[in-house]
């Protein structure tokens, strides 16, 4: 395929390095400073564009790659409350969105396994306490993270005991009172070369559960985004993980 690379930072670079191993060509590559050169003639050189740069910026790149009738794939958090009237745009024009709070293969399995346990755990009160602990570099800017959240609303939607959740910086105490009972606390630390790492845990009187992802480099969600890339070209709609792996 070729491939337009909206964002060329380590992620960027991690893409285009499988890309070409995989038999695929960057035809285009826009960091956010070049981002006057994203323009519709650019873009359809590309059969698809990956994009993965700032919060502020993903909504204008993607309806910049709707302009240029072509498929986008989008690893960009932080953006979601506007997720809905994209959505509709992309809809609405017979446009093709793929996105996803975490383009990591393990952790849509562990998406997966959180919903199940979730599930499971709404029939067993014993373990009152649940939290989320979400652990990444210095440089990631929104917080709570989106695998974070996406973790967070699985439980919520799936615990009648909790009707919302809440962030907390990893030194804050969650508040005793009754404003945040039904709470789930989401804590978000941000520390400097670290394994990015996503905790939920599960506490009763007798004993802990815990479900732990850690990636370890950027090669795992490098290589979902590719396949989502893969994936997408050549259907019409708004698409995510469990699209792609049939979860």
């Amino acid at each position: 395929m070729n491939i337009a690379l909206i964002g060329y930072g380590k992620m960027g670079k991690t893409i285009e390095r499988l890309a070409e191993e995989r038999g695929h060509r960057i035809v285009l590559k826009v960091d956010r400073e070049e981002i006057a050169a994203l323009t519709p003639e650019a873009l359809k050189a590309a059969q698809v564009a990956i994009e993965f740069t700032q919060p502020d910026a993903a909504v204008a790149n993607i309806y910049r790659c709707f302009d240029a009738g072509i498929p986008i794939v989008c690893g960009t958090t932080g953006w979601y409350e506007h997720k809905a009237d994209v959505d509709a745009r992309c809809k609405l024009g017979g446009h093709t969105l793929f996105t996803a709070s975490n383009f990591s293969i393990g952790v849509n399995l562990l998406f997966a396994i959180n919903e199940r346990l979730a599930e499971l755990m709404n029939r067993q009160p014993a373990y009152r306490e649940v939290l989320i602990h979400e652990t990444h570099h210095l440089q990631k800017l929104d917080a709570p993270s989106g695998t974070a959240i996406s973790l967070a609303e699985q439980i919520v939607g799936r615990l009648d005991r909790l009707h919302a959740w809440h962030a907390y910086r990893h030194d804050e105490s969650v508040t005793a009172g009754p404003e945040s009972k039904g709470e789930l606390p989401v804590f978000s630390s941000r520390e400097d070369d670290v394994p990015d790492t996503d905790v939920v845990k599960y506490v009763s009187e007798a004993d802990e559960l815990e479900l732990i992802h850690k990636a370890y480099n950027r090669t795992g969600f490098a290589t979902g985004a590719l396949m989502a890339a893969e994936w997408v070209v050549g259907k019409r709609g708004v698409f995510g993980m469990k699209d792609l792996l049939s979860l």
